[in-house]
C-alpha cells in the first residue's frame, strides 16, 4: 500500500507542531544555509513580518548543487532532531527559483478550502445515508 500523499505545510506550520512526527510534507522555502559536512540545509520563509527557518536533513539529496538564497521544495518525512523543534528529512529536494510564492500560496490555500469542502460534503452525504 503506497503512503498517503504529502500535504504542502508552509514553514511557520511546520515549526508551530501543526505536523506531527513521520508525517511526509512539501515545504518550499529559500535555501539560507547549507553545511554539507552534517547534511544540513536551513530553509527560510517570510509570514507575518517574521522569518520562520526550517531545518532539513539533506543525507538522502547530496550531493546537490546548492545555490543560496534560490527557492527549494522538498518533499520529506518530519522528524524530531537534537537541536531543532522539527527538522525535515528530505527524500526529494529541488531548486525552484522563479516560483511566484505568494501565488503559489494561494493556490496552497485554495486547495485546502477545495478539500475541505469536499469533505464536509462526504460528511454530510455519509450522514443522511446512515438516517434513512
Amino acid at each position: 500500500m503506497l503512503p498517503a500523499a504529502a500535504v504542502f505545510h508552509f514553514p511557520w506550520e511546520v515549526n508551530s507542531g501543526a505536523v506531527q512526527e513521520g508525517e511526509s510534507v512539501r515545504v518550499l522555502g529559500r535555501l539560507v544555509c547549507y553545511q554539507p559536512e552534517q547534511s544540513r540545509a536551513t530553509l527560510s520563509a517570510q509570514h507575518a513580518a517574521k522569518e520562520h527557518h526550517v531545518a532539513v536533513h539533506t543525507l538522502f539529496v547530496e550531493p546537490f548543487h546548492s545555490i543560496i538564497g534560490a527557492q527549494y521544495l522538498v518533499l520529506g518525512e518530519i522528524e524530531n532532531a537534537e537541536g531543532v523543534d522539527v527538522m525535515v528529512r528530505a527524500r526529494v529536494l529541488n531548486c525552484v527559483d522563479g516560483v511566484n510564492v505568494a501565488l503559489l500560496q494561494k493556490a496552497i490555500n485554495e486547495q485546502r478550502n477545495f478539500f475541505g469542502e469536499r469533505e464536509c460534503k462526504h460528511g454530510d452525504a455519509a450522514l443522511s445515508a446512515h438516517a434513512t
